[in-house]
């Protein structure tokens, strides 16, 4: 059995931020067609507020899911770190 005694805080960083980006933008694409949706039912009153939602959640999503990604990624592993030293690690069988 392999013992992980230790994960790189950056390296959880770039992971996090990319993982996070993906379910962002996952989470981002309803958003988007509720965006647009409301969009066309409000557009002789709000001729861009539900279309430009729309729009920007494919954009901000992902931002704002893969910046707390990042973050929480690396505090993970910095935690994981502490309390590796602590206890020994995780044993993981690798085949």
């Amino acid at each position: 059995m392999a013992v992980i005694k230790r994960i790189s805080p950056g390296s959880a960083f770039k992971l996090g931020a990319l993982v996070y980006a993906i379910l962002g933008f996952i989470v981002g694409i309803p958003f988007a067609f509720l965006g647009m949706i409301v969009g066309t039912a409000t557009a002789a009153r709000y001729p861009f507020i539900g279309a430009g939602f729309g729009f920007f959640s494919l954009i901000l999503f992902p931002i704002g899911y893969a910046i707390v990604g990042a973050i929480l990624g690396a505090l993970t592993a910095v935690i994981y770190n502490l309390a590796a030293g602590w206890v020994g690690g995780l044993e993981v069988d690798i085949v």
